[in-house]
């Protein structure tokens, strides 16, 4: 029977309860099987890439994760229709691979340390385990960033569906010398039991820990720590959405990474709206912003972006339409005045605050939703959506992890999808079931 470990006693709601699991893996654990098998997050996943991912393998983990539905047959056509429907195709898929030994359980509970190591960048190091999903006002798991309740519905009707965790979400926990010391430790000549890179370059390799002593020393040692989501809003809304509909302590499937040395890099998420000219985004900026002309005349734009976001300095956008680029800055007060004055003040100075309140609702008239305001991951996939969408681009510069932390220390939350922390763990590598 599906279990959210409903018999865990309540969690230290200062502090991190992880606890071992016994994790379901592609029973092929060759390099080159689990790079064909293996994906990017859910989100990061366009279109075209959920074909490329399916065609690679018929067990990549994205039939799971994004299941292919024939709109057409899904009850009325609504989006819980298809999320319903969606969820049924993966729950099936994910019986067959288990009936055919395509996935295999383990047989001991576990944690696992997950190392991530991008060209030219120190290492990301943390664990994986069951985090236990504390009460909402908890100051253990702090969200930081605002949700979209259809996306939390989607990955609720899966997580019903499948009694699974197909993903980790990622949490940034407080710096604490004992969980350094044992992350350190455990690697040290030891070889890994998985290893394989992604097409980013980034090597992933991860050690299945089990010794009794050690798992007791970490799990303690993460309980004195807190932690922010860097990844994964919405997963954890299901999470908790999922323990609410079953009773009980809840949990999910987390990697846990250190503010700070050994953890995650901060990139900032720009903002694509469709259909709309260049001329007339500036045109309206103009209202309450300073615009100049940044456009390069040998047409090198990427090298024009670069420069400006290596700049940190008053709030300021860039706007584009992959040809033409121009700089918002000096809003006026009214554009400061959209901000609201009782929010929290690490809140108010965001960037992102700033650029949603008061270029993207005050003088471009969107509300904020998927279909009117479109998400960049990067630089050169806002670029692109903005060119094939014949719209603009809206580039920010990232915030700070402490600003991060700020934000949601204060309780506050950012507007949806305004932070990338990367390099992010692949998809597929280690599954976390329910079931007992």
């Amino acid at each position: 029977m599906p279990s959210t470990s409903a018999d865990a006693p309540p969690p230290d709601e200062a502090g991190l309860d992880v606890r071992p699991f016994r994790a379901l893996l592609y029973r092929d654990q060759d390099a080159g099987h689990l790079a064909r098998v293996s994906s990017p997050a859910y989100d990061l996943v366009t279109a075209a890439g959920r074909e490329r991912l399916a065609a690679a393998d018929p067990h990549n983990i994205v039939r799971l994760i994004l299941p292919d539905v024939d709109p057409v047959e899904t009850p009325e056509g609504t989006r819980a229709g298809r999320d319903r429907a969606s969820a049924t195709v993966a729950a099936t898929t994910l019986g067959n691979w288990l009936a055919d030994g395509v996935l295999v359980r383990d047989e001991e509970p576990a944690l696992w340390r997950y190392e991530m190591s991008a060209p030219g960048s120190a290492p990301t190091t943390g664990w994986l385990g069951a985090v236990t999903v504390p009460p909402p006002g908890s100051a253990a798991v702090l969200p930081h960033e605002d949700t979209f309740a259809p996306a939390v519905a989607g990955r609720a009707a899966l997580l019903a569906a499948t009694h699974t965790d197909l993903e980790p979400i990622v949490l940034a926990h407080d710096p604490d010398a004992e969980v350094a010391e044992l992350t350190r430790r455990v690697a040290a000549g030891s070889p890994p039991t998985l290893e394989v890179g992604d097409p980013d370059g980034v090597v992933h390799r991860l050690w299945r820990v089990t010794d009794p002593e050690v798992l007791a020393q970490l799990t303690r040692a993460l309980a004195g720590t807190g932690a922010v989501i860097a990844d994964g809003h919405h997963r954890f809304a299901a999470a908790r959405d999922h323990q609410q509909s079953v009773g009980g302590h809840g949990s999910v499937l987390a990697l846990l990474t250190p503010m700070g040395a050994g953890g995650l890099r901060l990139q900032a998420i720009h903002r694509v709206v469709p259909d709309l000219g260049l001329d007339a985004a500036l045109a309206s900026a103009a209202a309450g912003f300073r615009v100049q002309d940044l456009s390069p005349a040998d047409g090198d734009l990427r090298r024009v972006v670069e420069d400006w976001t290596a700049h940190r300095g008053a709030p300021a956008f860039l706007v584009t339409d992959g040809v033409r680029v121009a700089e918002l800055s000096d809003p006026a007060p009214e554009m400061l005045a959209a901000v609201p004055a009782e929010a929290p003040a690490a809140w108010r100075g965001l960037d992102v605050v700033l650029a949603h309140a008061a270029v993207l609702s005050r003088l471009w008239g969107l509300p904020d939703d998927p279909g009117s305001v479109l998400i960049g991951h990067d630089v050169a996939e806002a670029l692109r959506s903005a060119q094939e969408r014949a719209g603009v681009a809206l580039l920010l510069r990232s915030p700070s992890p402490s600003d991060v932390a700020a934000v949601a220390r204060a309780g506050a939350r950012m507007p949806r999808k305004s932070t990338l922390f990367v390099p992010k763990p692949r998809t597929g590598l280690v599954l976390r079931p329910h079931e007992d």
